[in-house]
């Protein structure tokens, strides 16, 4: 990517339209969810399960995206990868949550960012069965719905309401598992609704305290991740360095080093 500074409205200008692609698509996707799941595919696992509606909504954010900025580059979670030339790179979740989704449950979103060489520049997250759009960009703050929204004040770890998410791979889940049964009498309680996006901004929102989970993608962390930074979080992985698909640990300030703590002390017995 170039090392060109982005001029200041660009975040602005980019925020607008990923709030926009994403209330497009998910609003497509939610009413496509009314006749059918559709054609059902799976990826990586046998519960890594991809529809034909992820890939609909992967295609009209993309198409739109070419054609309003066609020097940037794409990737999107269902194969999309076109190159660019303006420093400037789409991430794009079409549907966040496929098993919520094909199950009827109302835990998925569309999740879109802008990237550049310093990290997330603008996204939106779009949760379609309660019509909440959450949206960030660079230094301007998060809203939910066009208000501010920012993390919870919780201090006390034994009180904090985490969330996380497990692992396609059953083998992988049963460790999983076995850690949160380590970690269940050291907080209030675990929430585990099944999509990393909408995950993050229920931290952003103060609506869970923290949020952790191993193995994911970029696109589903390039918009909750900003969102859930700009509404004060502390954002990074187990060891405290650097977020990033492999972990991500995000929680309010007072919460972030012990609950890092914690996982590291039951994920060691």
């Amino acid at each position: 990517m170039t090392s060109e500074p982005i001029e200041p409205t660009t975040a602005s200008v980019l925020r607008r339209l990923a709030e926009d692609l994403a209330v497009r698509a998910g609003t497509m996707v939610f009413e496509a969810r009314r006749a059918g799941t559709g054609t059902i595919d799976t990826k990586s696992t046998p519960t890594d399960m991809v529809t034909e509606h992820d890939r609909a909504s992967e295609q009209l954010i993309v198409g739109a995206i070419r054609t309003a900025r066609p020097d940037d580059a794409i990737i999107g979670e269902e194969g999309t990868a076109d190159a660019g030339t303006s420093g400037i790179q789409w991430l794009i979740d079409p549907i966040d949550g496929t098993t919520n989704f094909m199950y009827g449950l109302p835990g998925y979103a569309v999740s879109i960012a802008a990237v550049d060489e310093h990290g997330s520049l603008a996204g939106a997250v779009y949760v379609p069965a309660t019509r909440e759009l959450f949206s960030a960009a660079r230094g301007e703050g998060a809203t939910l719905d066009g208000a501010p929204i920012h993390c919870s004040t919780t201090t006390d770890l034994g009180q904090a309401l985490v969330a996380t998410g497990f692992n396609y791979s059953r083998d992988v889940r049963v460790v999983q598992a076995a850690r949160i049964a380590r970690m269940i009498g050291e907080i209030r309680d675990i929430r585990r609704l099944g999509a990393a996006a909408p995950d993050l901004c229920s931290v952003a929102a103060g609506r869970v305290d923290a949020y952790f989970e191993e193995g994911l993608g970029a696109w589903d962390l390039a918009a909750g991740v900003l969102i859930a930074s700009e509404a004060g979080c502390i954002t990074g992985d187990f060891t405290g360095g650097r977020v990033r698909p492999a972990e991500v640990l995000v929680s309010n300030p007072a919460l972030f080093e012990p609950m890092r703590a914690l996982i590291a002390a039951a994920s060691a017995r």
